[in-house]
């Protein structure tokens, strides 16, 4: 699916490596980013160990649950019949204009029709992420979901992909395409995307996952959570590189993992800002002292952390440099560099693909023996002088 920073590439690239190493010796994994929930779901179905992962946005528990709280696989075509069935029955009275050609007119016309339903995802996004017919599929099978666990998660887990796959956005939900000139292709290209057909080839895909050993998602601020560490635990921090709130690009899946939202404005169709969650780590100003305070719960409770950040200087104000130093200040650090790809928020005047190569950072955080010493901060080591396995570098 698409998601800023998606740690699938590093995990092929070194962080997967370098995880079977520290896993080991660990007792439990501890996630406090979830985010589209790949490390999670790497760590869970990998190892013999419990997972226990947070986000502030519900869409990325109910990802991360999808894997996480179980211990087997789920028969998808039984279940995917008749959630289908009872889907399709419920939408059956609901005849949407027809989005095969794309032109100003016919957009207006999807939007007005969508602007008069009760359904949520239709009357919210219908028209604009999502054709008129799309969005009426979103809200049928969101409506329809199996009514028991694990069926239910995994369901709505599915739902949320198949979303993200479909949405007519530039890489995220932050902005819809509009029908100009320029973007009506990329507009056409997404509402003709069958969402019933990536629905079921994610539910497919997720019923085959399951972790080894049964773990938890929860919805939870990471400096909250953190304080809830134990000596022993393994916690990857993979804290946010925007300097906006990730909430303004994943508002349509958290909408459709809630089940409802506010009325919408903008050109994004936000809904209100008290439903969008905040994070200290996407203000400057803040962004900084967050993450010391983080590090600091986790070295006071003995536990090892793993860290990934960019290594250049991103929009919320930090670094790789600046974070390094503050992993030092609490930490000794071994380090490493990757090259990983990260999300340009849909193309800049720059560089218009949407995903672009940047060098980034993975911080191996172990508690000093003497508690006392803490506050005098020792320099990370260079790749050179760390002790990572040769096998995980590049």
């Amino acid at each position: 699916m698409k998601y800023m920073g998606s740690k699938r590439w590093m995990l092929r690239n070194g962080l997967g490596e370098l995880l079977a190493r520290e896993v080991r010796g660990a007792t439990r994994f501890v996630d406090l980013f979830a985010g589209s929930g790949a490390v999670a779901a790497h760590v869970a179905t990998s190892f013999q160990i419990p997972v226990v992962a947070f986000d502030l946005q519900k869409f990325s528990t109910v990802l991360t649950s999808a894997v996480l709280a179980r211990a087997s696989d789920i028969d998808a075509e039984t279940l995917w019949r008749q959630w289908h069935t009872r889907a399709k029955a419920s939408r059956v009275s609901l005849r949407p204009p027809s989005a095969l050609k794309v032109t100003r007119e016919r957009v207006d016309q999807q939007r007005r029709w969508c602007a008069k339903q009760d359904w949520q995802m239709t009357r919210a996004y219908g028209g604009y992420y999502f054709s008129g017919l799309q969005a009426v599929w979103l809200d049928a099978l969101r409506q329809t979901l199996p009514r028991h666990e694990p069926g239910k998660t995994v369901a709505l887990a599915a739902l949320i992909k198949a979303a993200s796959e479909c949405a007519a956005a530039p890489g995220h939900t932050a902005q819809p395409f509009r029908p100009s000139r320029k973007a009506k292709p990329f507009l056409k290209s997404a509402w003709h995307s069958d969402v019933v057909a990536h629905c079921k080839d994610a539910l497919s895909a997720i019923c085959k996952q399951h972790a080894k050993m049964i773990g938890t998602a929860r919805v939870a601020d990471a400096n909250e959570a953190a304080k809830g560490v134990e000596k022993g635990d393994l916690v990857f921090v993979d804290p946010p590189y925007s300097g906006v709130h990730y909430s303004r690009f994943y508002h349509v899946l958290e909408t459709l993992a809630r089940g409802q939202c506010g009325e919408v404005s903008g050109a994004g169709r936000y809904p209100p800002t008290k439903e969008r969650p905040n994070s200290r780590y996407s203000v400057q100003s803040k962004s900084a002292e967050a993450l010391d305070e983080l590090l600091g719960s986790i070295a006071t409770r003995g536990a090892t952390a793993i860290v990934t950040f960019p290594k250049r200087k991103c929009s919320n104000g930090l670094s790789g440099k600046i974070v390094a130093e503050l992993g030092g200040k609490h930490f000794n650090v071994e380090r490493k560099e990757v090259l990983s790809r990260f999300s340009t928020l849909g193309g800049n005047n720059a560089h218009r693909r949407a995903r672009r190569l940047t060098h980034e950072l993975i911080l191996v955080l172990r508690a000093r023996k003497s508690p006392s010493r803490r506050s005098s901060a020792r320099a990370p080591k260079s790749l050179a002088q760390s002790s990572l396995s040769a096998s995980a570098r590049r």
